[in-house]
Parts: C-alpha cells; sequence; structure tokens
C-alpha cells in the first residue's frame, strides 16, 4: 500500500533551511529512500527539482549539485529501486521504465508537489526522457546530463557476458572496467577510487535484472512526445556518442538546446558538476514556468 499523501512539503514554521532523509514504503515490494534539501528564501515560493541518478549509483551521486541547486530550489533526490538505500530487486524483478516512472510519481504525489523540473544523468537521462514524454503533466523542464542514445546499439548482445562478470566478480568489478570511459582523462586518481567503490555497493540481483531491461530500453519513440522545454549536456568526446551523433536524437526534442562542454567523460554529472549545475539553474530559471 502507498503511503498518504501530504498535502504539502512545507519546511516546519520559522526554519529557515530544510534537509528532509526519509523511506517511503511505494509498494509491498519497495521501501524507497530519498532525500530533499531546501535552501531556498523562506519568503519566497520556489520550484522543485527532481534528480534521476544513474546506473550502479544512489541519490549521494548528486552531492555537488545540492549547494547550487538548493539555494534556488528544493530539492529531491530518491535513490531508484534496487538501489542505494531503496530495497535491493531480485534478479527476475520485471522491470519496466513505465514502472519506474510509478515510483517516482508515487514519492512525489507523497510529497505533495504536482508539477518539477527533472533531472536526469547517464541511464537516469533515459529513464527521464521516457518520464517527460510519459508524464508530461508532472513535468516542466527536463535536463539530462551525459545520456546514451535512444537506443545503445550491441547492448542486448552484450548482457550474457556482463551478467557472468556480475556473477563472478561483483559490480565493483564492472564498475572499475570502464570507468576511465566514465569519469575522461582529466579526473583525479582518487575520485576514480572512491567511483569505483561507490557503485560497487549495488547488489548484484539488482544489477542482473537491471543491465537486461532498463538499460537496453529503447526510447526512440519517446523523444517527439517530449514537450517541456530540455537542455541535453554533453562532452566533446563522450564514450557515449559523438557530438553529432547527440545532436541528431537531440533535435527530435522540439523544444530543446545542446550544451557541449570540454573534455572526454561521459558522467558529465560527476566531471563538471559544478558548471552543469549552473547551466541547469539557468536553464530552469530562463524556460521554466509553472514549476
Amino acid at each position: 500500500m502507498r503511503a498518504p499523501r501530504h498535502a504539502n512539503l512545507t519546511r516546519p514554521r520559522g526554519v529557515l533551511a530544510y534537509r528532509l532523509m526519509s523511506t517511503l514504503r511505494i509498494s509491498t515490494d519497495l521501501d524507497m529512500h530519498y532525500e530533499v534539501d531546501d535552501f531556498t528564501d523562506p519568503w519566497r515560493a520556489s520550484g522543485t527539482v527532481l534528480m534521476l541518478h544513474g546506473n550502479a549509483e544512489s541519490g549521494l551521486a548528486w552531492y555537488a549539485w545540492v549547494p547550487r541547486l538548493a539555494r534556488q530550489f528544493r530539492v529531491v533526490r530518491p535513490d531508484m529501486r534496487g538501489f542505494g538505500q531503496s530495497t535491493p530487486m531480485p534478479r527476475d524483478y520485471p522491470w519496466t521504465l513505465d514502472g519506474l516512472i510509478d515510483d517516482f510519481c508515487g514519492l512525489m504525489d507523497h510529497l505533495g508537489i504536482v508539477r518539477f523540473h527533472l533531472v536526469g544523468a547517464k541511464i537516469g537521462g533515459t529513464i527521464a526522457r521516457a518520464f517527460a514524454a510519459r508524464r508530461p503533466e508532472r513535468v516542466t523542464t527536463l535536463t539530462v546530463v551525459g545520456t546514451p542514445p535512444p537506443l545503445r546499439a550491441g547492448a542486448v548482445e552484450r548482457v550474457p557476458e556482463l551478467i557472468r562478470d556480475f556473477e563472478t566478480h561483483g559490480v565493483e568489478y564492472w564498475a572499475r572496467q570502464n570507468m576511465g570511459q566514465r569519469l575522461g582523462s582529466a579526473f583525479p586518481a582518487e575520485g576514480f577510487e572512491w567511483w569505483c567503490k561507490f557503485m560497487g555497493r549495488t547488489a548484484v540481483s539488482t544489477q542482473i535484472g537491471f543491465m537486461g531491461t532498463i538499460a537496453c530500453a529503447d526510447i526512440r519513440a519517446d523523444l517527439a512526445k517530449i514537450a517541456c522545454p530540455t537542455l541535453v549536456i554533453t562532452t566533446e568526446e563522450s564514450g557515449l556518442a559523438s557530438v553529432d551523433e547527440t545532436r541528431t536524437w537531440q533535435q527530435q526534442i522540439a523544444d530543446s538546446e545542446l550544451l557541449v562542454v570540454r573534455g572526454n567523460s561521459y558522467h558529465v554529472a560527476a566531471t563538471h558538476a559544478d558548471s552543469a549545475a549552473e547551466a541547469t539553474s539557468d536553464f530552469i530559471a530562463r524556460r521554466g514556468r509553472n514549476g
């Protein structure tokens, strides 16, 4: 049973800053951990930003974004089903994009937030694009940062090998093998190690089911249905796709902009956190309405 909806997510009276860490029973198989940060001026109304993290991560992945965004917006950072402090999923869990979107809508309903700005990184950007297309009444603006093409060529074919690696070596081994592409050549070695261990905390059962479904999702039909203002951020030499390849799908979103930053990482939300957060905040201020 879903928890009762709150009338509104508001600060306690007289409190100048608001930080909430909690868990919500979304369904019988999911207790979702989430955090809310609100350091906006208490005398003015502020919009809400819902942030969707990438594969084998949690809401903690947005740590560098919170100081920038939480002064302007209420920031909601859930741990996606199966990840972080949310309930791990069994390997045979029937993952779907619509199911994940329902989870996030359930959280926002519980918090009393009808419309919000949506930000997604890596595979969180795939989920976010589908979210904006399928629930347009909920999403005021969309920002996707270092996100894959709408269909990843060869992803399905690689799944059996990935599953064998997860079963044999665990998630950290997998994360370590491709962390160089993820973080690029300029990221500090200490950061490389931190991200390997951070992602390595993910339950193997979650990762096996997720990689064979959500990581292979085809959202090509969703792009033309995205009606809200959209910002796409990538690097000059992303390992996910070239700038031209990214521009090809970005231009299928009618009201969208492409921002290309210097570098060769594809986890842009991690490697360019300060500049990407600033660009996102500026984009929302410039294009966001009623959110």
